[in-house]
């Protein structure tokens, strides 16, 4: 099987006229879709559009985007920041101005 994203793999007989192969994304892939064709017993099929490449992702344990944090990623953790700040203040004046017995 060939595709621009990942170049050529081979594949294997996996039960009667199955068969099966792994591939791997070239790191220097782009974001987009990709066709992926498959050449078997003198026959070409090609599949337009087989796969998406979804864009930067680092491998590894857990893997994670390479492109660090967006500036809509800091305005949600900043707001969430100040809430915390917010309600943990009103919470902590409330109990203070409590009447002892």
């Amino acid at each position: 099987m060939t595709s621009r994203a990942f170049g050529t793999a081979p594949l294997l007989p996996f039960r009667d006229d199955v068969s099966r192969g792994v591939a791997t994304v070239d790191r220097g892939a782009r974001a987009g879709r990709y066709d992926i064709t498959v050449r078997c017993d003198g026959r070409t099929l090609t599949r337009p559009d087989a796969f998406t490449v979804l864009g930067a992702v680092q491998g590894g344990v857990g893997g994670s985007r390479s492109g660090g944090a967006t500036p809509t990623d800091m305005v949600i953790g900043g707001s969430l920041v100040g809430a915390a700040l917010i309600g943990g203040g009103a919470f902590w004046l409330r109990r203070r101005h409590h009447r002892r017995v």
